[in-house]
């Protein structure tokens, strides 16, 4: 358990990120969250987003923290009564692409309902960052955990405000303090406007600080239903998304968190839902704008599995959203000598919501060091476009411990054969992923790892064979160039795994999505890893086979071009079954409308779908009954 004071020291950065295990991450994360919520900021909202939780997302994508909705000001001491409304948290998007990904599920549930994607309107405000709250008229709620929460209406005998001097009783808002104020006013007396916020809710007394704001009218309850909003449609959203966040932003003169946007057509929001956590048909976009002028110490050179030779700029110290920076990479030695990346050099560094540091251009170029020898083989190096290559790929130690590394980190099914342990079995002679899988307790304990250790790799290695994989994933684990997740799921539904060693070029080629030089470069790929995937293949891997696309060309069954609905509990998984439909040709929906034409039913089966396809003139056929006329049970 971390010590009240290791917990300051990783707050005031006097402990790097980069020095805390993942539970010591993980429950520094759950208290900056708990002293958030009460009022007693010790990070601002910022770096706990953008450097500490976005760092716990990346270790540990499925913390049981990251999956809960963060409870509101729980350190209150008020009994929680039962809301007026579920208030759910709001799912967050740091990157254009996540809001695309978002933009995707709009457009797939649309499909499922048939409702025109041009008819989708969307509505934009700014995400407010103050305590959120419930106002039915007669008392007002914090949201808690989202089902009950405390009655706070104190606040409002105490003279709070309602924005815009509306009416109460306006549902979902927050309690904020105008940011003007707080600047003016605040500041000198609190870190954060968070910070001062809980004071206006707490049981104690109000100080003179919160009765002041309350009588300038600078602290307030927000209804969301009051903020000035955007209001369109998807192509005007996708086409002016900066200027509309920028605009958001700048409307209010509140401490912000970003901008939220959500679906408003009724029947879209209602098919889509929400899960525990938050409502899939609204998402917070938040950027982290903090940028640094850097200078650049010394340019060292770094290789990685492919033999691609990356520079990597050690930095002056710099603190930036929360972290002390030591080191950025250089993406290429292309741009170090377009750019003049060197030693003395002044360059743009930003973390965009990233945990790694980006050098976003050089300000201040200086003379280059372009090295003319691989640092870890000391081989020739050469130049492929604007990459430094070092073309020693059968003996160069980086390259052999980076595609080690590699082929565990695509598996994803083990623990414990990351970076360090890699290392120190290559130090120990192994060269090979295949010569892994050989290793015994014994012979682990023998090269140097503590006996609970070596037990606990052993027994990842079995794990990683008898845990089931899809076998695109596991072809993918090897790095063939050209041949990442994407390429080799559309591969192997085109060819099976034991086919894909005896293809052409011409074979490859012809696959759609696939030019003529991807192809040279899979097929010379695949005929290099081909010793070492037998060699794997005969220690026994459950591989969860990839259905070909052809057998649903081939297909003129009863299913062809069919939509299908599956509901209730099945013999086996929904998303195998699902899968499966999809490459035969079949469309699968979630939801049962007039334009379904068959619903597959297993056990425990909801009413209300078997009603609409009643009502919709749905044929019902029973799991056992679809894989007869399959032909594949």
């Amino acid at each position: 358990m971390l010590s009240k004071k290791t917990v300051e020291k990783i707050a005031n950065q006097n402990i790097l990120i980069s020095d805390l295990s993942d539970d010591e991450l993980a429950e520094f994360c759950i208290i900056a969250n708990q002293m958030y919520r009460d009022g007693k900021s010790i990070v601002s909202d910022q770096d706990y987003d953008f450097v500490f939780l976005a760092e716990l997302a990346k270790r540990l994508p499925d913390h049981p923290f990251l999956q809960k909705l963060e409870s509101e000001n729980e350190g209150f001491s008020e009994e929680k009564v039962k809301l007026p409304e579920r208030m759910l948290s709001t799912n967050k998007a740091y990157s254009w692409e996540e809001i695309q990904k978002w933009l995707e599920r709009i457009s797939k549930s649309c499909e499922e309902i048939n409702l025109p994607l041009k008819d989708v309107q969307l509505k934009g405000t700014a995400k407010l960052d103050g305590f959120a709250g419930y106002d039915d008229g007669t008392k007002l709620y914090t949201r808690g955990d989202g089902n009950k929460g405390s009655d706070i209406s104190r606040v409002f005998k105490r003279g709070l405000g309602v924005f815009n001097d509306s009416q109460r009783g306006q549902g979902a808002g927050e309690i904020v303090v105008k940011r003007s104020y707080f600047e003016s006013h605040l500041s000198n007396h609190f870190e954060y406007p968070r910070n001062f916020q809980a004071s206006l809710i707490k049981e104690k007394e109000l100080n003179h600080f919160a009765l002041d704001a309350i009588t300038n009218k600078a602290a307030l309850f927000v209804p969301f239903n009051q903020l000035p909003k955007w209001l369109g449609d998807i192509d005007t959203f996708t086409n002016n998304f900066e200027n509309i966040v920028n605009e958001l932003e700048a409307g209010v003169d509140f401490d912000i968190d970003g901008a939220v946007f959500e679906v408003i057509n009724p029947e879209l929001k209602t098919h889509m839902g929400s899960n525990r956590k938050f409502h899939r048909w609204q998402i917070a976009y938040k950027e982290n704008k903090e940028k640094a002028q850097v200078k650049v110490l010394s340019v060292t050179a770094q290789v990685g599995r492919t033999g691609k030779i990356t520079p990597v700029a050690e930095l002056e110290p710099t603190l930036l959203s929360g972290a002390t920076i030591y080191r950025a990479t250089g993406h290429h030695y292309g741009l170090v000598k377009e750019q003049g990346l060197g030693s003395g050099s002044v360059v743009e560094l930003t973390r965009s919501g990233l945990v790694i540091p980006k050098i976003n251009k050089v300000l201040k170029p200086a003379e280059v060091d372009i090295p003319a020898q691989c640092p870890s083989c000391n081989a020739k190096l050469s130049w492929d476009s604007d990459f430094l290559m070092c073309l020693n790929h059968d003996s160069c130690p980086d390259q052999i411990i980076g595609k080690m590394v590699y082929f565990y980190k695509i598996l994803a099914n083990n623990d414990g054969f990351g970076q360090a342990t890699i290392q120190k079995l290559y130090d120990k002679g192994i060269r090979q992923v295949s010569d892994i899988y050989l290793l015994k307790v014994t012979d682990l304990i023998s090269m140097g790892f503590g006996e609970k250790t070596s037990q606990n790799l052993t027994e990842q290695l079995i794990r990683s064979r008898q845990e089931s994989i899809e076998d695109w994933r596991f072809l993918a684990a090897f790095g063939v160039n050209r041949l990442g997740m994407g390429n080799c799921e559309n591969l192997l539904k085109s060819y099976s795994l034991d086919q894909v060693f005896d293809l052409s070029v011409e074979d490859i080629s012809n696959i759609d999505g696939f030019a003529e030089l991807t192809a040279e470069l899979i097929f010379k790929g695949l005929l290099s890893i081909k010793p070492q995937y037998d060699a794997l293949v005969s220690e026994g891997f459950e591989l969860e086979k990839t259905f070909l696309s052809k057998d649903a060309s081939q297909s003129d069954g009863p299913f062809r071009n069919k939509k299908i609905v599956f509901t209730g509990s099945m013999s086996r998984p929904r998303t195998e079954l699902e899968k499966q439909a999809k490459a035969l040709g079949i469309v699968v929906s979630k939801s049962v409308s007039s334009k379904t034409d068959f619903l597959i039913t297993g056990e425990s089966v909801g009413q209300s779908k078997l009603k609409l396809a009643n009502t919709n003139d749905v044929s019902i056929l029973t799991e056992e009954e679809y894989l007869k006329i399959l032909n594949t049970k």
